[in-house]
């Protein structure tokens, strides 16, 4: 017990006496101006590092940066231009000076959470405060960093200290997580927009088969995933995605330059960082891989120092969205003002300056300058991304992000600011914590001098608005970023991309869009099928079946037509189908009116000359009553065919099979009255046979009569129970409309045939057996030859009438009749006029009752 109270205190007393110290050793700004409030600046004015190998026995050195970024250079000084601006100015924070210190972070990573410390916690190598290591930060608002990796460090880093800090150019989606990166603030749109409008440009000029190229960082990785996304949502597909960093090995490189020159994709998306599109594009270059069409990302579509004349040889016709271009008064004077003389103790100016001139400020001890520079050099006769002001898109980023640090303390420290009319009072002696221009500055809302509206949302995102630019040479031959048109998330979705009236110079100098599709569009009447193993974007054209349409391009499916409607022969179009029914126009049908007209005259002539001969032997031998009835039935035989003709209706269908089982049956009925007569006329001639008194006159109409009347009635039943009617037979036949009259009952049809068909038989059975009767005029023999006629004719008429197509089956049954309608005139009454007209000297009772 006691040595745990002699350990306590031990450990109390060294606590006391204890001092924070920085564990490695603290670096100096590049630049420093004092200053009321002091903002803090980071950017990467150098490009790379200088590797190196610890050995875990000493200390590291520092790291060493090289290759001087004139762009990176650019944004300080337009930092150091805004507060120069402001400082100036008296319609914000008058009375109070602004500093700032700007840190080199050399495009690394834990060199940006360095920096980003020794802004928050100045150079005090040591500090002892109430006995804690705490003390009020130096900085209240950190200005950078220009990449999203290196950002996210910082924003990780200093987010816990609730320090604001805004960046320029870090797009990367992921910085919107309020949760992981409470204090990060930003004046350019997120890439989470950014990827979108990139999809819908692809969409606007129909690619479909892309390649994809990004960063290895958080940057090009987050915005691609979000891209590729966005894009199979909308039909696009990703031919290949490759991926690298400006520090992977050269072979790395020339794998993603293999996979390029092996794909079939015309289109390229690069959402790449300015560093990794160089190092890509220089390899293009010595590879001589031209003629493919790049859509860039903001990070590099307007970099100047790749559209040079050799950058235009690979990326002419490049086109992307870049953050939209600005105007800075004052500006390019401040940049050109800067000379070593002014700051001779600052290192970087002097790198500066002998790099832009390629000349020496420092003396050699023993040893002659070969370069000497003369203090002389201007740089407004220089070009280079540091004096270029043409576009001022990411510097403007860097002006609204310092002007909306002095809004949001203008607002903090100043009296009356919602009072316009009134003077502001400002105290320049408050003691201010980040965490308070953190609140303010979430409600910042202004105007800049050119009209800009700078606020943030409850992400500290800003309104995504971009400039789509092509890249096209001008008269002079200098690479131009031509603004063919505009994306505004604030607007409707269908309304936020928009393009201007302005021809689009391609790659190779083409005014015509290419083409970057893995299968060319199906027209329609075709129907896309996705090729096994390949994405949906590669698939065959196949023609839709028949009876099938589709309209448009690129259709997934065939739409069936309706019953009504059949396909044309491109398949793009359904149309009415044919109507098919025999028609009294047409040829087949005119001849089989003809010929039912023929019969029917025919059939009258007869009944004119029997009825002109009536008192000859001849007429009066053969039962003229029951042949004038036959021939009247069979003239109604030849009638009712013509109701088979033309468009059925319901009477017509009606009409055209009772009228043809009622007409057949009073026929067959006659004939069978004639037969019976003449088989009992020569059986009653026998002695002690009386049987002709009961086949009279009377007798033979009361049969026929009967015969009838039983068609009759089954046909009545049909028509009172189940009538036939017109219908459309879209069953036969797919691509036509058979207009056609459907029986109604088949059992009632088939009824009405097999009574005449039972009826004919024992007509033709009665005058079999009196075929051979001697008599010299026997009409039983004609007789049998037409009912054979007639019962052949019906008998091949049923596998006809199955087998014949459309309108002809109607056809063959107009055939049908007409074929055994004639059957029986010829047979029976030809002969009959034959005599009566040619051989008058036959027409007597005596050549009648001879014997043969």
């Amino acid at each position: 017990m006691i040595f745990l109270r002699l350990l306590l205190a031990g450990l109390f007393i060294q606590s006391v006496e204890s001092v924070c110290k920085h564990l490695g050793k603290p670096e100096l700004p590049l630049f420093l101006k004092e200053g009321d409030i002091i903002i803090g600046g980071l950017f990467s004015f150098h490009g790379s590092f200088v590797g190196s190998n610890p050995t875990f026995e000493s200390r590291p050195e520092p790291l060493k940066c090289k290759s001087l970024n004139y762009r990176e250079f650019q944004f300080a000084q337009t930092m150091m231009f805004t507060i120069e601006e402001i400082n100036n100015s008296t319609e914000i924070l008058p009375g109070i000076s602004l500093g700032y210190k700007i840190y080199d972070a050399c495009a690394n990573i834990p060199r940006s959470i360095k920096a980003v410390l020794d802004l928050v916690n100045g150079q005090d190598n040591e500090f002892n405060s109430d006995m804690s290591c705490t003390k009020q930060s130096s900085v209240l608002s950190v200005i950078g960093q220009t990449s999203s990796s290196p950002m996210i460090g910082m924003a990780t880093t200093i987010g816990p200290l609730q320090v604001p800090v805004i960046s320029h150019l870090a797009s990367c989606a992921c910085l919107s997580n309020r949760k992981e990166f409470p204090s990060f603030f930003r004046t350019v749109p997120s890439d989470y927009y950014q990827s979108r409008a990139l999809v819908q440009l692809v969409k606007h000029f129909r690619w479909t088969w892309v390649g994809a190229i990004r960063s290895d960082d958080d940057y090009g990785n987050s915005g691609m995933s979000t891209f590729v996304h966005t894009a199979l949502q909308e039909g696009i597909c990703i031919e290949y995605s490759e991926s690298f960093s400006r520090t992977d090995p050269k072979e790395k490189i020339l794998k993603v330059i293999e996979v390029i020159k092996q794909s079939t994709a015309k289109v390229i998306v690069a959402f790449m960082a300015q560093g990794e599109m160089a190092i890509l594009m220089r390899e293009l270059l010595l590879q001589n891989i031209t003629g493919l069409e790049w859509v860039g990302s903001e990070s590099w579509i307007t970099a100047r120092n790749l559209a040079t004349d050799n950058g235009f040889k690979v990326l002419g016709g490049a086109i992307g969205f870049a953050i939209v271009s600005a105007v800075i008064p004052g500006l390019r004077e401040f940049l050109l003002q800067i000379h070593p003389s002014d700051k001779p103790d600052n290192m970087f100016v002097k790198e500066f300056w002998e790099t832009v001139f390629g000349c020496s400020l420092t003396a050699q001890i023993g040893a002659d300058i070969k370069n000497p520079c003369t203090g002389n050099e201007s740089l407004k006769e220089i070009n280079n991304p540091y004096t270029d002001v043409s576009e001022l898109r990411i510097s403007n980023n860097v002006y609204k992000a310092v002007y909306a640090v002095a809004h949001s303390l203008q607002n903090l420290v100043c009296e009356d600011r919602n009072n316009p009319i009134s003077i502001k009072k400002c105290w320049n002696q408050i003691n201010l914590e980040p965490w308070q221009v953190l609140q303010y500055l979430k409600g910042v809302n202004f105007t800049t001098k050119i009209g800009e509206r700078v606020f943030f949302d409850e992400n500290g995102d800003p309104t995504a608005r971009y400039e789509l630019v092509n890249w096209q040479l001008n008269k002079n031959g200098v690479t131009e970023f031509v603004v063919v048109g505009y994306y505004d998330a604030s607007y409707p979705v269908g309304q936020q991309f928009k393009m201007n009236n302005i021809n689009i110079i391609w790659t190779d100098n083409q005014h015509q869009v290419p083409t970057s599709v893995c299968s060319t569009s199906c027209l329609p009447g075709t129907r896309k099928a996705v090729q096994k193993g390949k994405p949906i974007c590669c698939f065959d054209c196949l023609p839709c079946a028949e009876g099938e349409v589709s309209t448009k391009t690129d259709s997934t499916d065939c739409i069936r037509c309706p019953l009504d409607y059949w396909s044309n022969i491109k398949k793009d179009q359904c149309i009415l189908k044919n109507i098919e029914f025999l028609s009294y126009g047409e040829i087949l049908g005119m001849t089989l009116v003809t010929f039912s007209l023929i019969g029917a005259a025919v059939s009258v002539s007869v009944a004119v000359i029997f009825f002109s001969y009536r008192d000859t032997p001849i007429v009066k031998a053969n039962n003229s009553e029951l042949s004038f009835l036959l021939l009247f039935s069979l003239t109604l035989c030849f009638l009712c065919s013509l109701t088979f003709i033309g468009v059925p209706s319901d009477w017509s269908c009606m009409l055209r099979h009772t009228a043809f089982g009622i007409t057949f049956v009073l026929c067959i009925s006659c004939i069978l009255g004639k037969t019976v007569v003449v088989l009992v006329a020569f059986r009653a001639a026998l002695p002690g046979n009386n049987m002709m008194k009961w086949f009279g006159p009377t007798q033979q109409r009361i049969s026929v009569c009967c015969f009838t009347l039983i068609q009759v009635m089954i046909c009545s039943v049909w028509l009172i129970l189940s009538p036939p009617f017109p219908s459309k037979n879209m069953q036969s036949y797919k691509e036509k409309i058979i207009l056609e009259c459907d029986l109604g009952s088949k059992i009632a049809f088939y009824t009405v045939l097999g009574y005449i068909g039972l009826l004919s038989a024992m007509c033709f059975l009665l005058s079999f057996l009196a075929r051979k009767l001697p008599d010299n005029f026997n009409e039983a023999k004609y007789i049998t030859f037409s009912m054979l006629i007639f019962c052949a004719v019906w008998i091949t008429f049923i596998p006809a009438y199955i087998s014949s197509p459309g309108k002809y089956t109607v056809a063959v049954e107009i055939f049908a009749i007409l074929a055994s309608s004639f059957g029986l005139l010829l047979c029976i009454f030809a002969p009959k006029c034959y005599v009566i007209l040619f051989k008058p000297n036959k027409n007597t009772k005596k050549h009648l009752m001879g014997k043969n």
